[in-house]
């Protein structure tokens, strides 16, 4: 059950951060949830390594790391395909 919450919750800070980083026209509801599961994997090493947050439990910390992280994740793609194009 903790795995579908994953998704469902990586899918929506995926979406809210495509939307942010106005990438949302280009991505599909898969790629949504990977941005947000992986997201949350750069945002929670991040905020850990500043010592701000905790990540062993859900709360709203935890999905503004998950947030920071997509957001991230999302710039540095921008970046690699801005680099590639020209």
């Amino acid at each position: 059950m903790n795995f579908i919450i994953w998704l469902i919750l990586g899918g929506i800070i995926g979406w809210l951060a495509s939307i942010v980083m106005r990438t949302d026209a280009q991505q599909g509801a898969f790629l949504n949830i990977v941005v947000g599961v992986v997201g949350s994997f750069i945002g929670g090493f991040v905020l850990r390594s500043f010592g701000k947050i905790n990540n062993n439990d859900f709360s709203i910390s935890s999905l503004f790391a998950a947030f920071v992280g997509a957001i991230i994740l999302l710039a540095i793609v921008n970046l690699v395909r801005r680099g590639s194009v020209r």
